[in-house]
């Protein structure tokens, strides 16, 4: 079984771009260690006569037709009224990309 450090974490942490402390790093490195010891423990569970189970509630999808209420919706024209910023009946808003 893979022992979790603190250089595994830190880089873990920096492709998820999540500053950590030292003393972050390595609760997350215990952390992590002891949840893949239990998934290594479920892993040695013999199952091979367990029949899989999808679902368990014994609930059924009830569903029903997608039908629009035209007395609950607003209309285009006034959604877009007070907007200076318009484009094809849509709003036109500044892009919000960062990079860093």
């Amino acid at each position: 079984m893979t022992k979790i450090n603190s250089p595994i974490v830190d880089h873990i942490a920096k492709l998820a771009k999540i500053p950590l402390s030292e003393d972050e790093k390595d609760n997350f490195a215990t952390g992590f260690t002891k949840t893949l010891e239990v998934v290594d423990k479920l892993f040695k569970v013999d199952v091979s006569d367990i029949e899989p189970t999808h679902q368990v509630a014994g609930l059924k999808n009830i569903l029903r037709e997608d039908k629009v209420n035209e007395e609950k919706m607003l209309p285009q024209k006034k959604a877009l009224s007070n907007t200076k910023n318009q484009h094809d009946g849509y709003f036109v808003v500044d892009q919000i990309l960062a990079e860093d």
